[in-house]
């Protein structure tokens, strides 16, 4: 049996931020100046995918809580659901690859590492939310089933349902 290409892991200090390149320069900035300060103070955790080989850092996303209103998700959904006022969901906040990565399959296996990561705590997750910075980006999440809620499609805010998210796991 061959060796995985990557693993996925924790951020630590023993990690090497400063030689990850992704193309965009405000998540580039953020892993190297911004995220362990955000990791310190509990508002997001980080997650890298290390080449086995080298031991750089090929990829990370940062994963945290939010909550969403009933009135931001879809009428069909919403319409299933208690009405309370604000409903539990995990933010994907950021999502990068390494431009010597691109093109490998590692941003959806990042994202199904999320989807298992909030699909296996110990707390209600509705919904997984992402906000997106551009059109590419838009569609590699829609490919990957998110939708976009009908009141952000100017923000780029998408969703994807857990209980989806448990689908496309069980394939």
């Amino acid at each position: 049996m061959s060796e995985q290409p990557y693993r996925i892991e924790l951020l630590t200090n023993h990690h090497d931020r400063q030689n990850f390149h992704s193309g965009s320069e405000p998540l580039d900035r953020y892993l190297h100046r911004q995220v362990k300060q955000d990791v310190r103070r509990h508002l997001t955790a980080c997650f890298v995918a290390v080449d086995n080989r080298s031991e750089a850092i090929a990829g990370y996303y940062t994963l945290s809580a939010t909550s969403m209103t009933l009135a931001e998700i879809p009428e069909d959904q919403a319409k299933r659901l208690p009405s309370y006022p604000h409903v539990p969901a995990a933010l994907l906040g950021r999502l990068a690859i390494s431009k010597d990565h691109n093109g490998k399959g590692l941003g959806g296996a990042l994202l199904l590492d999320a989807l298992q990561r909030s699909l296996h705590v110990d707390m209600a997750v509705y919904a997984m939310l992402v906000e997106v910075k551009d059109s590419a980006a838009q569609t590699f999440y829609e490919h990957h089933g998110f939708i976009v809620l009908p009141s952000e499609s100017q923000h780029r805010r998408l969703m994807l349902p857990m209980a989806t998210a448990r689908k496309l796991l069980l394939r």
